[in-house]
């Protein structure tokens, strides 16, 4: 019933650079850090027709699929969050030699540097969606963060450095930071004149069309306008793990530039995975089309994902970038208990980067 089943895709050819077989492990391994949403599309995109969805250990496995081709190896995706009891990627690398690559914010790899390191190897977005949200009838008149902030109302966020970067400028002060915020919209409809942490790909849909209590538009701003310049979920391996990963990051980052491209073109497929997925993972997240389709738009129409600017090549990290990064979140990282401020070369690797790749 149903119909055939879905046509596999040819095979790669043999020795060529989507032939992953012999290079790469049979089964590559990738870690998300959150659950399944657009912003890990390109991800998603990559997992074939023949794919298998394990509700129990909330993973999804299939042939990887790259440009139309079988690469020779199977695909392994896991979410993150409550589906590894909010634990950190690094960490879940550290304890799990099969994770090839997994989604670490830089300032979490800053954090993490000294016990559980990891190295970088391709941007997957520029820009980060994270973003403080307000409502516009309790701040008449105001047209940025900033603005709200001066009000002296509480910021409720789970993100420790977020207030931290913020009260470094002078943009908050110590009593209005609320670090309680749990991912739920009760506290924000119940209080409506609070700055919530939020992302522009997800809670200004949410907000207006989803959340039956509020259904109304809310005012936003990326954190981003404010310092927060970390690279988004980028894709690394474990430090120790890069020697013998390399010959397969040699064919696998470019897959990985070309996956975003590819998947930011024609969406559909993936995000009607990615919501497949929600619904057989059954974790208490929900994801809608409308959503998917929302997140797309918002990462095209505010520029969250471009070529590096610096070099003009698509998913290459900028090395003044990360310098500067490391310098800004080094020291608030380690007010929050990081061991160390490591060398910024020694989070991210440019060597895998095919530089022919770019959006333009």
């Amino acid at each position: 019933m149903g119909g055939p089943p879905p046509a596999a895709a040819p095979a790669a050819p043999a020795g060529g650079p989507l032939d992953l077989g012999g290079v790469c492990p049979a089964t590559v391994v990738m870690q998300q850090d959150w659950q399944p949403q657009a912003e890990h599309g390109a991800m998603y995109s990559l997992v074939g027709p023949d794919r298998t969805i394990d509700a129990a250990a909330k993973a999804v496995r299939g042939s990887l699929v790259a440009q139309g081709v079988d690469t020779g190896v199977d695909i392994e995706i896991r979410p993150g969050g409550p589906s590894v009891g909010f634990q950190p990627v690094s960490s879940l690398m550290a304890l799990d030699d099969s994770i090839v690559l997994g989604a670490v914010n830089t300032d979490l790899a800053i954090a993490a540097a000294a016990t559980t390191p990891t190295v970088a190897v391709v941007s997957q977005i520029t820009t980060s969606p994270l973003m403080l949200m307000w409502d516009p009838a309790s701040h008449p008149g105001a047209q940025t963060l900033r603005d709200v902030a001066a009000s002296g109302v509480p910021v409720v966020t789970s993100e420790p450095v977020v207030t931290a970067l913020l009260e470094k400028q002078g943009i908050i002060t110590p009593a209005q930071v609320d670090t309680s915020y749990e991912g739920t919209p009760a506290r924000f409809v119940s209080d409506p004149r609070i700055l919530q942490q939020g992302y522009v790909t997800a809670e200004p849909y949410l907000y207006e069309h989803e959340i039956a209590e509020w259904g109304k538009p809310v005012g936003n701003q990326k954190l981003a306008d404010y310092g927060y310049t970390v690279y988004p979920e980028p894709l690394a391996v474990r430090a120790d793990r890069l020697e013998q990963l390399r010959p397969c990051l040699g064919k696998l980052v470019p897959i990985m530039q070309r996956a975003v491209l590819g998947y930011l073109a024609d969406p559909g497929p993936a995000n009607a995975l990615i919501v497949q997925l929600v619904e057989a993972y059954q974790t208490g997240w929900t994801y809608s089309p409308g959503l998917a389709d929302f997140a797309v738009r918002t990462m095209r129409e505010q520029g969250l994902v471009t070529d590096d600017p610096a070099s003009g090549v698509f998913g290459r990290f900028d090395p003044a970038r990360m310098e500067q990064i490391v310098t800004t979140f080094g020291p608030l990282m380690q007010a929050q208990g990081a061991a160390e401020i490591p060398a910024a070369d020694s989070l991210y690797t440019n060597e895998f980067i095919d530089e022919s790749i770019r959006m333009g």
